[in-house]
């Protein structure tokens, strides 16, 4: 099976069934959706350098004291014991502001994923036991007589869950001055509801 690749430098437009399929040495950018039909079975994948500010849920985060270092990610969306998988690996890391010293702070988010991409529930018992898995009815953009795929966003949800909501440096000082200790109050992820999408068994 041969797949459609795709490089590309900067972020996110939309590509449809003319261009997806080319290969390109000019800037581009990250589909903001692709064509699932289209794709499902001859396979996709994407691959480029991207800034984390032109992810908008990830830039409202960003310690605005530092320069963001580039991240690297690649993308494949292929079919396996006929079950749809989204695999991605991201290399880099950003910068967010520390709540203890309020200064900016390196976070690695480095990490390897891949989901299953369900037609429906009578799919889970196809599931290894410990896959992460995405119902495709709860995310499917219906545009017809396409089904879009939302590319970018799965991409962008995957890296807000591995970034902490509450980052500090492993040993800095409080920027205020305090009488004593005040206790430090967990801080509620507002993204941990992506994490209800996806299904555990």
């Amino acid at each position: 099976m041969s797949n459609s690749t795709i490089n590309t430098t900067t972020t996110s437009e939309s590509i449809d069934n003319k261009n997806m399929g080319t290969q390109t040495n000019k800037p581009a950018t990250m589909p903001e959706h692709i064509v699932l039909d289209k794709w499902a079975d001859s396979g996709f994948e994407w691959a480029g350098v991207m800034s984390p500010v032109n992810f908008e849920r990830l830039a409202a985060l960003l310690a605005d004291e530092h320069e963001q270092p580039k991240m690297q990610i690649t993308a494949n969306l292929y079919r396996r014991n006929n079950l749809l998988h989204l695999a991605f690996n991201v290399a880099g890391e950003v910068w967010l502001t520390c709540q203890r010293c309020l200064q900016p702070v390196a976070i690695d988010l480095t990490d390897n994923y891949d989901m299953a991409l369900l037609e429906d529930e009578s799919q889970m018992n196809l599931l290894d036991e410990e896959q992460d898995y995405l119902l495709l009815d709860e995310i499917l953009i219906e545009q017809l007589p396409e089904r879009l795929l939302p590319f970018k966003k799965l991409i962008e949800d995957e890296i807000l869950l591995k970034t902490p909501m509450a980052p500090k440096h492993d040993d800095c000082e409080l920027e205020i001055d305090q009488v004593g200790d005040i206790p430090e109050e967990e801080v509620e992820n507002p993204f941990a509801a992506l994490a209800a999408l996806k299904g555990k068994l």
